[in-house]
């Protein structure tokens, strides 16, 4: 009986692969565990951030508003604009 060399290479590269890929994935998952919590707290804080750069802004403009301040809201406005466009905002929602 004749060993075909090709299939018992091919047979040992496809257990390799799997034990290989095994271990890939077993330190993918405990990495992604490790830092899920760190990623809930990031979440959390960028969450509290966010609203607090949005009721600044509203109350920033309410206030230029009664104060009828038109350049300086003018140039808040710019400014808004122009980092929305370097974000790349503007353009998606023009789209």
């Amino acid at each position: 009986m004749d060993i075909n060399w090709i299939v018992v290479g091919w047979i040992i590269d496809m257990i390799l692969n799997g034990f290989v890929w095994l271990i890939i994935a077993v330190l993918g998952l405990s990495l992604i565990d490790i830092t899920d919590k760190w990623i809930r707290k990031a979440l959390k804080f960028m969450l509290k951030v966010d609203l607090w750069i949005r009721e600044l802004v509203e109350n920033s403009l309410e206030w230029i508003l009664k104060k009828n301040f038109k350049i300086l809201s003018s140039v808040i406005l710019l400014i808004i604009l122009g980092v929305l466009a370097q974000l790349g905002i503007i353009p998606k929602l023009i789209t």
